[in-house]
């Protein structure tokens, strides 16, 4: 598969990424990555057999007691193959034409158990979540947030950086990296973007 080559090729010229497997279909790439364990799966869209939103359920889904990191790529820009891809865990989705930075980008914040999402999508996406759902859709925390929780999930809904967060709120950022898991915690949340979509969803943050 070319792709699959230029991507190898891509990922394995930067010095702190190595790709350790690759898989020819959905299938191939579950067992592949439940096997070897990776830091990040980078996973298309579209495989065959078995397709990236599925396989990413299967590895990073709200059952998965130890969920792996997943990036989603695809050709296919449309709010249903995004929406689907984060809600089944995905931590970053990109378009394969983001360029090969974006791309290093989103492995290394996966890795680091952030998120990111190509900037051409991420208004947009976030917008269709606050109109597709009200706050009685969305579970309410059992626990409610704090003030600071509250202003941490606005900067998080945002896009910002943890290091931007402590900038903005004028705290320190291991006080961030507290209330972020807090946040995941209360939610129930595995990573940044699904913080986000709960930010949306129950009209705390609007587009």
């Amino acid at each position: 598969n070319i792709i699959r080559a230029g991507l190898t090729t891509i990922l394995n010229g930067q010095p702190d990424i190595e790709v350790i497997g690759q898989a020819a279909d959905g299938h191939e790439a579950v067992a592949l990555a439940r096997r070897l364990h990776p830091d990040v799966c980078l996973f298309d869209i579209r495989m065959p057999h078995l397709d990236g939103v599925e396989a990413t359920r299967l590895l990073a889904g709200p059952d998965i007691d130890e969920p792996l990191a997943v990036v989603v790529i695809t050709t296919f820009d449309t709010d249903e193959y995004v929406s689907g891809a984060l809600k089944a865990g995905a931590r970053g989705f990109l378009l394969k034409d983001a360029g090969p930075d974006l791309l290093v980008q989103a492995i290394h914040a996966a890795a680091e158990g952030d998120a990111l999402i190509a900037p051409s999508i991420t208004a947009r996406l976030l917008a269709s979540f606050a109109d597709s759902a009200t706050s009685s859709e969305r579970a309410q925390p059992f626990v409610p947030l704090t003030q600071r929780e509250e202003e941490v999930l606005v900067t998080v809904a945002k896009g910002l950086s943890n290091a931007e967060i402590a900038d903005e709120l004028h705290i320190s950022l291991s006080t961030v990296k507290f209330h972020v898991a807090s946040l995941m915690n209360k939610i129930g949340a595995r990573n940044r973007v699904q913080i986000a979509i709960w930010a949306y969803e129950t009209k705390r943050v609007r587009p």
